[in-house]
């Protein structure tokens, strides 16, 4: 399973180096997963989007490189779990819940950008 996956400790680092490989005074911020704590994340993607990271980052007129991380399909749906925790700390009791969550596309991110390179397989295909 490790030579499939990357943790994400490990990916954050991949982009970071893959930024300050082509220039140290270049910097990347990563958009999107502030709030994992633990993830695994595709190897093989890993390494194409740390190849694009270093493609963008070579570029000389640019100056940062913004990774942002979003689902690919807008609507998502997820369990909300609500625990009552007792004054030892001790969970007693739990009802579970789901809720769809709608996330902005990515033409948030591409307004007003002239070159897009759309490398992403058809959905599905990935």
């Amino acid at each position: 399973m490790r030579l499939m996956h990357t943790s994400l400790p490990e990916f954050k680092l991949k982009l970071q180096s893959a930024v300050i490989k082509q220039s140290p005074r270049k910097g990347i911020e990563i958009k999107g997963i502030e709030n994992l704590k633990s993830a695994k994340m595709q190897s093989l993607r890993t390494g194409r989007i740390e190849l694009a990271v270093q493609e963008i980052a070579q570029d000389k007129d640019i100056d940062k490189v913004e990774v942002i991380v979003m689902p690919r399909v807008p609507e998502t749906m997820h369990t909300v779990i609500v625990k009552g925790i007792d004054k030892n700390g001790n969970a007693k009791k739990a009802i579970l819940e789901v809720i769809n969550i709608i996330h902005p596309t990515e033409e948030v991110e591409l307004a007003g950008i002239k070159e897009i390179d759309d490398r992403r397989p058809t959905i599905g295909r990935h």
